[in-house]
């Protein structure tokens, strides 16, 4: 079913999701305004790990040339570190690194050379009469009671960039995880996520939760700014759908980092909503494109995730082939 095209597309949120919203509905003739509550460019907690399936939805929104210029880091393979033991494999196309702060920084500046209006506001989340609405504002869920996890990141530079190895690593340690890949500009992203009880004990410090083996690692490297927390994380999805919205990105579903799947699914539910809110495709049929789209990844990392909460992780690093885990926490493209 279709509804009156409407005259003018409101996205709430200028990340990944909303840029991508925006940069579709623009493409199919509409008139966007994009309202963000924060000014660019600026860093965010988050992995910074874009799959390669990330290129083609890069190409069709136009940004492709924008993305290669930013040089994002090469990435080939996967390395998991549990209690001593290691597991490698190989991806099947080279992933990117590139910092959130980059990307943002040039998905907004693509749609406002396409014609998108910025306001920058603490909008809320609202559409004028004939106007459709694209909520991409990030992670809404209220807070859950009892035991909170917790995200944290930082950059560290390496004094030889060119010695990076083309690889991202997951540390995985008494309940939580910290992952560290390379973005831009011979730069390593350490993110992670643990329990607020074990970060409130060390002053929100997150490296005094870090294993030794990753500690070691990131001695040698200068720290470009100081930690980023962000929390409480909830895991949760919204695909039953919004009465009078279309959500994307962290709006519609928040799913596990480990799986390194955040940013793609962003981006292709960012170009989902722009399309479908600019073409009048009914809510109802938005939101069934986004439970088959993004299903079987959710069931997937819940899965992962009970498994590691029930202290199997070394059975999952050491029974799991890595090659079975990557596809299986990706999107349906």
């Amino acid at each position: 079913m279709k509804l009156d095209l409407p005259a003018q597309i409101e996205v709430i949120g200028a990340g990944p999701a909303g840029s991508a919203a925006a940069l579709a509905a623009l493409a199919e003739g509409a008139r966007v305004t994009l309202r963000e509550k924060s000014r660019f460019p600026r860093h965010k907690v988050c992995g910074e790990f874009l799959s390669p399936e990330i290129l083609p939805i890069l190409e069709a929104l136009g940004a492709a040339p924008a993305f290669a210029a930013a040089k994002p880091a090469r990435i080939e393979r996967v390395v998991l570190h549990v209690r001593g033991r290691e597991k490698r494999f190989r991806l099947p196309e080279a992933a990117f690194g590139l910092s959130r702060s980059a990307l943002d920084a040039l998905l907004l500046d693509e749609a406002l050379r396409r014609g998108a209006q910025l306001s920058i506001e603490r909008a809320q989340p609202c559409a004028a009469a004939g106007s459709a609405l694209v909520l991409a504002h990030g992670r809404q869920a209220p807070a859950r009671s009892g035991a909170r996890l917790f995200g944290f990141k930082a950059h560290f530079r390496a004094a030889s960039p060119a010695a990076l190895e083309e690889s991202v690593e997951l540390f995985f340690f008494e309940g939580g995880y910290a992952g560290l890949s390379p973005v831009e500009q011979g730069e390593l992203n350490v993110c992670g996520l643990a329990p607020q009880a074990a970060l409130r004990e060390c002053g929100f410090q997150p490296e005094e939760l870090l294993p030794e083996r990753l500690l070691s690692r990131l001695r040698p490297l200068e720290r470009s700014f100081d930690w980023l927390v962000t929390g409480p994380l909830v895991f949760r999805n919204e695909f039953r759908g919004h009465a009078s919205a279309y959500l994307a990105g962290d709006a519609l579903g928040f799913v596990d980092p480990f799986t390194g799947s955040g940013l793609l699914s962003a981006l292709l539910t960012g170009r989902l909503a722009g399309q479908a809110s600019s073409r009048g495709t009914s809510l109802e049929e938005y939101y069934a494109q986004c439970r088959r789209t993004l299903r079987r990844q959710y069931r997937v990392a819940a899965t992962l995730r009970g498994m590691l909460g029930a202290g199997l992780t070394e059975s999952v690093a050491r029974w799991i082939p890595g090659e079975w885990l990557y596809r299986l926490t990706r999107p349906r493209v």
